[in-house]
């Protein structure tokens, strides 16, 4: 039983971390210009030697990147206090119940990261300049993609784990 707890534990740990690095790292949209520096662009800024706020970024223009930005920083907040959570129910559930509002909280977490890459997949070209629109999906874009199949696991997992001595 150790063994699996131990391996539950590690799995939400590397979905926090995906879910994470999804998040804030500069790299959802890779443009690479001929002749030019490679521009990264993630949810706040472009950078290439320096960066900048992507443009528009608070305007009303913007609803689809902002709603990404809200529901990529619900995920990971979600996730963290799913963890916390499971360890108070570790030690103060009962023998033989279930992690039931951890996995709603995991479960609401994937939830989240679904539906931030869905809008960012539905709508990538309303977020760039068009000197920006012509590139592609970044590793962080890939991350929130693979972090959402594992926090969806994670929460299931949880669903299914009973404590037992």
């Amino acid at each position: 039983m150790l063994i699996i707890l131990a391996f539950i534990i590690l799995f939400h740990l590397a979905a926090a971390v995906l879910v994470f690095v999804a998040t804030i790292h500069n790299a959802w949209w890779v443009v690479s210009p001929a002749g030019r520096e490679v521009i990264f662009t993630d949810l706040w800024y472009s950078c290439n030697a320096t960066c900048f706020p992507v443009e528009n970024s608070h305007t009303t223009d913007a609803a689809y990147l902002q709603a990404v930005q809200a529901t990529m920083i619900l995920a990971t907040i979600l996730c963290c206090v799913s963890f916390f959570v499971f360890i108070l129910q570790l030690f103060r559930i009962q023998q033989g119940e279930r992690f039931i509002f951890t996995a709603v909280i995991q479960l609401l977490a994937s939830l989240c990261v679904m539906i931030a890459a869905s809008i960012y997949t539905a709508q990538k070209k309303t977020f760039h300049v068009p000197s920006l629109q012509n590139g592609s999906y970044g590793s962080s874009y890939i991350l929130a993609w693979v972090s959402f199949p594992m926090t969806l696991m994670s929460g299931l997992m949880y669903l299914v784990l009973r404590k037992r001595k």
